[in-house]
């Protein structure tokens, strides 16, 4: 069932504060599957929009962005669906096959919250296929210019099928980025996101981004390092196929692989500045059941009762991508210079940003009890309320609101609204 979703308005007044304490970015790759040229399952955007909404990237990454018209579509998506504050870098179509005839029409993006991130530099690897899209950002800190935070993010997209020359042509390409990393200084943060198409660990390729002599080693910061091609073992982090129907674009052959990765350099594990925080590692959507080998994502065998990812994530996955996005979450000590509205997130909480027929909050500051609490359309326009009471959690019936996107917030306050998402 398609989730009809309005393009956002913005309905929040921006005020300029300053953020202190510990701060935490989630990251996204996701392999978008010839957006927009796949046009096979009509109105993807929306089910983009839907799944944008629930993970909240700060970092959105991804792979197989056919041309710049798409790319600035994804823009207004992740505006509408995460904060208006989203930027892209500069759209850049792949140099690698310039001479070579293949007219690859596979590119890479980051998009980012300009709040958060400040993108320093773009600089492209060439390879015999496809680029290697690496951006420095840089932290949106009080201090960035005594006290800089830099992350590089590496964007790519290996070469796919297997057999040996397949496999070749991946080391290949692994050893252009060595290359260029080399050049780095051996302490820079750098973070890779990308369909990596590795059917084993032991593949030269992936072997070679962890080799411990080189000047940046990665490291798995799931450590699930094995033979993962058709091995249910792994089904936990499995990201393709999401489909077993043909004809709807990308693979049909059913949950068996692990192509895509989030991968950190050592020193973020521990020792740096912007660390990796322990087991945020996530493949969105995958409830990690070994009767979901070989299944569609949104078939009844890739959930159980109590099941994080709802019917309603996994069919907007299914129907989106033959992917399944990867998501980890980083952490600094730092002060970030940010233009936003006042964080009320300790104070007033949803339990859920997914819901069905109930709104259940959480309120931990009395000023909010008894008060007026709106519910908005994402064309600013109320389109429900309720009148909380002095409990400290409080369930409110919405079951007459149609799916879609919504923000919930006080009538007389001027915090920022929440946002939530109807998924019947």
């Amino acid at each position: 069932m398609k989730k009809k979703i309005l393009s956002f308005l913005t309905v929040i007044v921006l005020f300029n504060f300053n953020v202190s304490g510990q701060e935490t970015f989630k990251v996204m790759f996701y392999n978008l599957l010839n957006y927009p040229d796949e046009t096979t399952i009509p109105n993807r955007e929306d089910d983009l929009e839907f799944i944008l909404s629930d993970t909240q990237p700060d970092l959105f990454l991804v792979c197989e962005l056919n041309n710049e018209t798409g790319a600035n579509s994804v823009l207004n998506i992740t505006r509408s669906a995460i904060s208006s504050n989203f930027e892209m870098a500069t759209y850049a179509s792949n140099t690698s096959d310039d001479f070579s005839g293949d007219s690859n029409s596979l590119q890479n993006l980051l998009y980012y919250d300009s709040t958060k991130f400040i993108l320093e530099d773009q600089i492209i690897v060439p390879t015999d296929l496809r680029d290697f899209n690496i951006y420095k950002l840089l932290l949106n800190t009080v201090d960035q210019v005594t006290n800089p935070v830099e992350l590089y993010v590496v964007v790519c997209h290996l070469k796919a099928s297997s057999g040996p020359l397949n496999e070749q042509r991946r080391f290949d390409m692994v050893v252009a980025l060595d290359n260029y990393l080399s050049t780095l200084p051996s302490d820079t943060n750098v973070l890779l996101g990308g369909d990596l198409n590795l059917y084993a660990g032991t593949e030269p390729a992936f072997q070679l981004l962890l080799q411990d002599t080189n000047n940046i080693t990665f490291t798995d910061p799931i450590n699930r390092v094995g033979n993962w091609s058709n091995n249910p073992n792994f089904v936990d982090v499995f990201t393709q196929s999401t489909r077993t129907q043909s004809g709807l674009g990308g693979s049909s052959g059913g949950f068996d692989d692990r192509f895509d990765f989030i991968l950190t350099s050592e020193n973020m594990i521990s020792t740096s500045n912007i660390t990796y925080v322990d087991d945020s590692y996530e493949v969105y959507g995958n409830n990690g059941l070994s009767a979901c080998y070989n299944s569609a994502i949104n078939s009844s065998n890739c959930a159980i009762p109590g099941s994080p990812y709802s019917f309603a994530v996994r069919d907007a996955l299914h129907d989106f991508s033959d992917h399944l996005p990867v998501i980890v979450s980083l952490e600094a000590n730092v002060t970030l210079s940010v233009s936003d509205a006042p964080n009320i997130a300790d104070d007033f909480k949803l339990e859920s940003t997914v819901i069905n027929s109930e709104i259940a909050i959480q309120i931990n500051a009395s000023e909010y009890y008894n008060q007026t609490l709106n519910v908005y359309n994402t064309l600013g326009q109320v389109v429900k309320n309720f009148q909380t009471n002095s409990n400290q959690k409080q369930n409110f019936n919405a079951s007459d609101l149609s799916n879609g996107i919504y923000f919930i917030g006080f009538s007389q306050s001027n915090t920022k609204p929440l946002k939530f998402v109807v998924a019947n």
